[in-house]
């Protein structure tokens, strides 16, 4: 299973989200985004740490890996490995041994200890976008042309590209309730498809 590497984007919150955050992690050689809803005590946790801002008791995380230091463990990196029923699935490697666990704590520990995190390529390719602006970027040409020859009609939006469009667009808006739940549909009609 191919491993991707990726970097921590942004979090942000949305109204609709019911208190919930969206960790929005982006691959590190190339344009895509996954997003991942967090709860609302991760997102602080994994905020203040990126921020550089020290509570005065520490945080879970912090216990985490002040106990793992003291028993001479270190984390190695995180890896997202698996996506199942709209939930994603994480490992950490800590002295070669991994350990299941929530993606929102195995990055919450991947920042304090400055881990690599990574994604698995099936994972991408199942909940990953590219925005828009890249998007173009990155459509080959077609015959040495950039663009579609303005006589020829442009074909009807597949329901899967449909749905790709408002994923997109839910995201841009920041909507990430409402993104989860098209993701949840372009994975059923990719797997009615397969």
């Amino acid at each position: 299973m191919e491993r991707i590497q990726v970097d921590i984007l942004g979090l942000s919150t949305s109204p609709s989200a019911g208190g919930a955050y969206a960790l929005i992690l982006k691959e590190v050689n190339g344009t895509r985004r996954l997003p991942i809803i967090i709860g609302a005590f991760e997102a602080q946790s994994i905020a203040l740490e990126m921020e550089g801002i020290k509570p005065p008791r520490p945080l879970t995380h912090d216990l985490i890996k002040n106990i793992m230091e003291t028993l001479g463990s270190g984390l190695t990196d995180v890896f997202i490995n698996d996506l199942r029923d709209g939930t994603f699935y994480a490992r950490l490697t800590i002295d070669s041994q991994e350990v299941d666990s929530r993606p929102s704590d195995a990055i919450a520990l991947a920042v304090r200890y400055g881990a690599p995190i990574f994604v698995a390529d099936k994972v991408m390719d199942e909940a990953s976008f590219v925005p828009e602006n890249e998007e173009a970027e990155r459509q080959p040409e077609v015959s040495g042309k950039s663009e579609a020859q303005p006589d020829q009609p442009k074909a009807e939006k597949t329901q899967l590209e449909h749905l790709q469009d408002e994923l997109k667009e839910a995201v841009a808006k920041e909507d990430y309730e409402r993104a989860a739940r098209i993701r949840d549909e372009i994975q059923k009609l990719r797997f009615r498809n397969s």
